[in-house]
């Protein structure tokens, strides 16, 4: 693939995630109150789409409850700010074995496997425009943690996904999943346009070097849109080799939580910072409206 500069781009803000950021920074937002309010606040600042997760808001920890997802559906959807709807369906494919000499029983604590039906419930119910399809199984990080999505499985939830008017966002964490990617296309179980996203520098999937970039992004075909994004250090240069190799951006607490060597970030001053990259290498900036028309996207 030729590169070919992106000169209409969406921002994607990454509100909260599942990982263990909250002490960290005071400024990830845990109740459903201030993961809107923070989503709301990145919308003002310029983008378009926000993905997010909910947590308990007791504990801080990542959560799966319907009720939730509602509340910050609710509040989203009832600010003085468009932008589109991005929910995660990524949890509830989380093992966690034993120990490398005994890894049965698994570890109860962390562990979180649900069936297809439970796993999107909260998409049929609050039915946002996009919802993540982390498409394939992988060593996650540290530890005996394993991302677990089979074939079967993403099969089911793609499906379900589709049924629902849902546009999937195809989370791509190496080739393979790109593969995989292809060939729910081609058994029509996921539909144009197709929406990638690049997830770059994820221990143990794809490193976020250049080339390992770019072969991520000449296994995405044409006609297909794609974002991307690194953790960490990188997170703040990835805006730039985004939209340098044709794609979209996203930022935000889940990825990376700081805007500066130092500097703790919001969720806003991060889309500020992509923006301001964007617009420095003469692309544009579009917004909800367009990439509904981009993705054919369903307003609700």
């Amino acid at each position: 693939m030729p590169l070919a500069m992106n000169r209409d781009v969406f921002i994607t803000c990454a509100v909260t995630g599942a990982g263990d950021t909250v002490s960290r920074s005071s400024h990830v937002p845990i109740t459903p109150k201030q993961i809107a309010d923070s989503a709301i606040d990145a919308a003002k600042a310029g983008a378009a789409v926000v993905h997010c997760h909910v947590r308990d808001p007791e504990t801080g920890t990542a959560s799966r409850r319907n009720d939730l997802y509602r509340e910050v559906t609710d509040r989203i959807r009832s600010a003085d700010v468009d932008v589109v709807l991005n929910l995660t369906a990524g949890m509830g494919g989380d093992l966690i074995f034993g120990d490398v000499e005994s890894p049965l029983p698994l570890n109860p604590k962390g562990t979180d496997m649900a069936g297809a039906t439970e796993r999107v419930s909260h998409v049929a119910e609050c039915l946002p425009e996009i919802c993540t399809l982390d498409c394939g199984t992988m060593n996650f990080n540290l530890g005996d943690y394993v991302m677990t999505n089979t074939p079967a499985m993403l099969r089911a939830m793609a499906s379900k996904m589709t049924a629902l008017g849902v546009r999937p966002e195809i989370e791509a964490f190496d080739t393979g999943h790109l593969w995989f990617a292809r060939q729910l296309a081609e058994e029509g179980l996921i539909e144009d346009p197709v929406l990638i996203q690049l997830c770059m520098g994820i221990p143990w999937g794809a490193p976020d070097d250049l080339n390992t970039f770019m072969a991520m992004v000449n296994n995405v075909p044409e006609s297909w849109t794609f974002s991307a994004f690194s953790i960490g250090r990188n997170a703040m240069a990835y805006p730039a080799a985004a939209v340098l190799a044709g794609g979209n951006v996203r930022v935000g607490l889940e990825d990376n939580l700081f805007v500066g060597k130092g500097q703790l970030a919001t969720n806003a001053q991060l889309v500020e910072k992509a923006a301001q990259v964007i617009e420095g290498m003469g692309a544009r900036i579009i917004g909800p409206e367009d990439v509904r028309k981009k993705l054919k996207l369903t307003k609700r």
